[in-house]
């Protein structure tokens, strides 16, 4: 026998629904549900007495046989082509679905599969959108990625050594040793990074050594001196 309950009471258990309005933070900007992919009743939730569990929301389906790797289950979704209340599945580390999670053997409309090795993130009354972008970061400390990721921002780009005078002023990685170097404490942030090498020089032959170790652009700040041979240099190096 079907169970209705108000919408205060589904959305406080899964998170709001088509037709539901939702204030960003402290703002006042209101957004509405546009669609929901999830299947009324078939809803799945983890925790005690909840959905995803053996032979229950949870499939006997292998990673091989289509189980995603980890499920975001009754996200509210924003992004430019919609806001829509569904479930997500990732598999390798990447989204490979947007649709509704569940055990395919007993529930409707399964387009994500929930195995024994799926792990379960809850999405009910959270945003799921894209990362933004910082296009002027001056790193000086690792401790800035943690800032940023709190904040949303999932991509930096930027210049710089740590706490040193020409990073506090400008946004220049200079030198392939110093490039090497950032590029190597990278890989330890779960975060998208890329470094600016220094572009203030007359002569080519240190810019190329720099885009060779791995800067991704080169940057002409005026406090290393921006001249016109400077300026002519960096943009035919480029």
């Amino acid at each position: 026998m079907a169970y209705a309950i108000d919408r205060a009471a589904y959305a406080g258990m899964f998170g709001p629904t088509t037709g539901d309005r939702v204030r960003l933070a402290d703002t006042d900007l209101i957004i509405q549900v546009e669609e929901d992919r999830t299947v009324y009743g078939e809803e799945v939730k983890f925790g005690g007495g909840k959905v995803i569990r053996d032979g229950m929301g949870q499939s006997q389906a292998t990673r091989a046989e289509g189980a995603v790797d980890t499920v975001i289950t009754n996200a509210l979704i924003v992004d430019h082509w919609g806001i829509v209340k569904a479930d997500i599945g990732i598999k390798g580390g990447r989204i490979t679905a947007i649709g509704k999670a569940g055990n395919p053997d007993i529930q409707p409309g399964v387009d994500i599969i929930v195995g024994p090795g799926t792990e379960a993130i809850a999405g009910e009354g959270r945003i799921v959108t894209a990362g933004a972008i910082d296009a002027h970061i001056h790193w000086i400390c690792p401790q800035q990625m943690e800032d940023a990721l709190y904040s949303g921002v999932t991509t930096m780009l930027g210049g710089g050594t740590g706490p040193a005078e020409g990073t506090n002023a400008t946004t220049c990685t200079p030198g392939p040793w110093h490039m090497e170097r950032m590029l190597q404490a990278a890989e330890a942030f779960p975060v998208n990074l890329a470094f600016f090498g220094k572009g203030n020089a007359s002569e080519p032959a240190e810019l190329r050594a720099q885009i060779a170790a791995g800067a991704s652009a080169m940057k002409l700040h005026e406090d290393w001196g921006t001249t016109p041979a400077a300026i002519d240099c960096c943009l035919g190096v480029a």
